[in-house]
């Protein structure tokens, strides 16, 4: 059995990520691909209730480093129960975050060494490194009026700064420099569907064997 793919979607909070992970699913699914989505932190039942105390406004007290391990936590309880399994099964993993948003908020914008991140979380991953993560560029302010425009309630993380929601945004541009093979910066700023087909581009690029495959090629 052909080994699924790792596709993760990043980028500030309000960013559409949820919205192009659906629209991306959508398509894959559309075209036969056995698709996978999931979420961090999340994914699992641990994961969920690690999930409810990071993003709850009552965690205010949480100091980075208990943070930074909490996400860890969740990221080993997700990697183990839900993505490797299902990426052995042969399918399309898509993840809402995974690592580069613990370095990109615990690392960029609370300012923890990288590379005490990094080691971190080596346990918590056990090398599973995405085939394709996706980078949303957005802007930190948009970003934040566009979950007030949505009515519902600013999570914890959502309460910091606007500044240090353009730190985590600069974080994502950075760490996508690392590896510029393995990341696909598409400009958010624009409609949906235009993002959608930019997103789409970049799935195509590591799932061309798949697709391939399953037309029958």
């Amino acid at each position: 059995m052909m080994r699924g793919k790792f596709i993760v979607i990043e980028g500030i909070d309000g960013s559409g990520k949820t919205t192009q992970l659906q629209l991306l699913g959508d398509k894959l699914k559309a075209r036969g691909v056995p698709v996978l989505h999931t979420r961090e932190p999340g994914g699992t039942r641990v994961g969920e209730t690690i999930r409810e105390i990071l993003l709850s406004p009552a965690s205010s007290d949480l100091v980075p480093r208990a943070e930074a391990l909490l996400y860890a936590a969740a990221r080993a309880q997700h990697v183990a129960q839900v993505i490797r399994p299902a990426l052995a099964a042969g399918q399309i993993v898509l993840c809402d975050r995974f690592l580069d948003s613990s370095l990109a908020y615990q690392g960029f914008g609370r300012g923890i060494d990288i590379n005490l991140l990094e080691r971190i979380n080596e346990p918590a991953t056990g090398g599973l490194v995405p085939d394709l993560t996706i980078v949303l560029k957005f802007c930190a302010e948009d970003g934040l009026d566009r979950i007030n425009k949505s009515g519902r309630s600013f999570d914890r993380i959502e309460r910091e700064t606007r500044a240090f929601h353009a730190k985590v945004g600069d974080g994502y541009l950075v760490l996508a420099g690392r590896d510029p093979g393995r990341y696909s910066v598409i400009d958010a700023n624009r409609p949906a569907e235009q993002v959608h087909q930019d997103v789409m581009t970049a799935a195509e690029g590591v799932l061309n064997e798949i697709l391939t495959a399953d037309s029958g090629a």
